[in-house]
């Protein structure tokens, strides 16, 4: 199994940048994805939720209005299109994909990370 992330970059306070994350070896449209994120000195932290199968979306309250998730299930890739970005959005930025059986997990891969660097 592997996630790869990309997109991440530099980019001023106001602009965007579309983040991709990239899955192979796991049966990718039945399974819950999220994008993560990791500023220094702080908790990992979830920013967004893209379900299996109908794909509803969940949102930190942070981002809501901001942030976009989506999937492309033939593609196999997962993006989080993120504008207006603010330089409390500099993090490092991990797709997580995962699925239940009930309460029990089946699957819980993470990749391996991709920086995201706002500037003010």
């Amino acid at each position: 199994v592997q996630l790869v992330e990309s997109g991440g970059g530099l980019v001023q306070s106001g602009g965007s940048l579309r983040l991709s994350c990239a899955a192979s070896g796991i049966n990718f449209s039945i399974n819950t994805m999220d994008w993560y994120r990791q500023a220094p000195g702080k908790q990992r932290e979830l920013v967004a939720r893209i379900t299996g199968g109908v794909g509803i979306t969940d949102y930190a309250d942070s981002v809501k209005g901001r942030f976009t998730i989506s999937r492309d299930n033939a593609k196999n890739t997962m993006y989080l299109q993120m504008n207006s970005l603010k330089p409390e959005d500099t993090a490092v930025y991990y797709c997580h994909a995962r699925r239940l059986a009930g309460t029990i997990i089946v699957l819980d891969y993470w990749g391996q990370g991709t920086q995201v660097t706002v500037s003010s």
